[in-house]
């Protein structure tokens, strides 16, 4: 097996010794080091592979500019700009197997765009003082980082320290090792979906999907499977997306914690992948489990979901403005776009004598799609409930349609991989 090199950056000046530790961690687990300096004003007292030289210039400045800017938040604010570029081009160039970066704030600010940089199941572990802190919103991690507490790191080397550096550095080279490259031999289509409970199409089309040839994955809408799910889209991961539920959509439009992103509903859109779309679970607003429904809400149908998450519902008029909001993002889409329309309910609990149930909110939702879609984005009314079989029937009719006519391709050539 070829000897697989872990790419690890902070700062060089000031932890030279952590940094120094970390690079013999990471060779005693067999594996090579390529080292990024991200320092602004210090020099490393050994050269690295990466030098803050070349960081400034992936930014299109020198590092005498990043200094002269004379704040320290914009010098860094500079040499993330540089970082991030440079982890992309090293990347695709094939130089690194896996990213391990580390920060106090500053650090862990540079080191979370470094991670966005990179393509989701790439091996990424950031060790910082503010680790999955509430200081860090939830837009900022790639879907699949993983991050340790520096704990103790503050300042210079400690048997506390030297546990959270060690474990990191056995962390990224494992899986390093043990990662499976994202290349397929399948076409894979993105679909989204809420628990099992909520939301049950994705067991009714799944293995049909599968038995036409195609490979599916199903990301869970709770705010790091929506981004996760956009990430590939924004890659042209997929032969088609069936994004058939819109709990994050709702929520990042009504400013919830459970978000995956202001993007959310566009990525598939701007690199033409069919989309099939469906208001699925478009009437809950979640909430965190800790958090206090906020009083306006205070009237309304809720639902304790567990001790993490729990809803309250959307009414009609709130229904409207989110389906608005979703016409004018898909008009833009640069491929083929399909809207299902389940007038019996979106989401389980929504069902008559449900939680949720409240048939002249989901009225609005159906009139205010017959409104702004009509002539715009083609819809497929089903006369059931979105976890009925004729839902799922529908969708299998229309994804057929579109083999025959070629606007879905069976061939994975023609889809990006990593």
């Amino acid at each position: 097996m070829p000897e697989k090199i872990i790419l690890l950056i902070g700062t060089y000046d000031t932890k030279y010794p952590e940094m120094r530790f970390l690079e013999q961690c990471i060779r005693e687990q067999g594996a090579a080091v390529l080292t990024m300096d991200v320092s602004v004003l210090g020099n490393p007292k050994t050269p690295t592979d990466i030098s803050k030289h070349d960081v400034a210039a992936a930014a299109g400045m020198s590092i005498e500019e990043v200094i002269a800017r004379g704040d320290e938040n914009k010098a860094f604010r500079v040499m993330s700009r540089g970082a991030a570029a440079k982890v992309s081009s090293l990347y695709s160039e094939g130089r690194f197997d896996g990213m391990l970066a580390t920060g106090g704030t500053l650090g862990t600010d540079l080191a979370l765009d470094c991670a966005q940089a990179l393509p989701l199941g790439v091996p990424k572990y950031i060790v910082s003082t503010v680790s999955f802190s509430p200081l860090i919103p939830p837009g900022r991690f790639a879907p699949d980082v993983q991050m340790i507490l520096w704990s103790g790191g503050l300042y210079g080397l400690n048997s506390i320290c030297k546990s959270s550096l060690s474990q990191a550095a056995g962390a990224i080279v494992g899986a390093a090792k043990t990662a499976i490259p994202p290349h397929r031999d399948k076409p894979l289509i993105g679909m989204t979906s809420l628990g099992s409970s909520c939301l049950r199409y994705m067991k009714t089309l799944t293995p049909e999907l599968e038995a036409r040839g195609f490979e599916v994955a199903v990301f869970h809408s709770t705010g790091m499977g929506g981004m996760a799910f956009e990430k590939l889209a924004s890659e042209g991961a997929f032969a088609c997306v069936m994004d058939f539920c819109m709990q994050e959509f709702g929520n990042m439009m009504a400013g919830s914690l459970v978000t995956s992103g202001d993007d959310r509903l566009t990525n598939a859109s701007r690199v033409g992948t069919p989309q099939m779309i469906a208001p699925g679970a478009l009437d809950m607003l979640d909430f965190a489990g800790w958090q206090d429904i906020p009083e306006r809400y205070g009237d309304r149908p809720f639902h304790e979901h567990n001790r993490l998450i729990k809803s309250s519902v959307f009414n009609g008029d709130e229904r409207r403005a989110l389906i608005r909001e979703m016409a004018e993002r898909l008009q833009s889409a640069a491929g083929p776009v399909h809207f299902f329309l389940p007038l019996g309910g979106v989401e389980e609990w929504d069902r008559e004598g449900g939680e949720a149930h409240d048939p002249e909110a989901l009225a609005a939702l159906i009139d205010e799609t017959r409104n702004v879609m009509s002539g715009v984005i083609p819809v497929t009314e089903v006369d059931a409930h979105i976890n009925d079989a004729a839902f799922s029937e529908a969708v299998l009719v229309q994804f057929d349609e579109w083999i025959a006519n070629g606007k879905v391709s069976a061939n994975p050539s023609t889809h990006h991989t990593h």
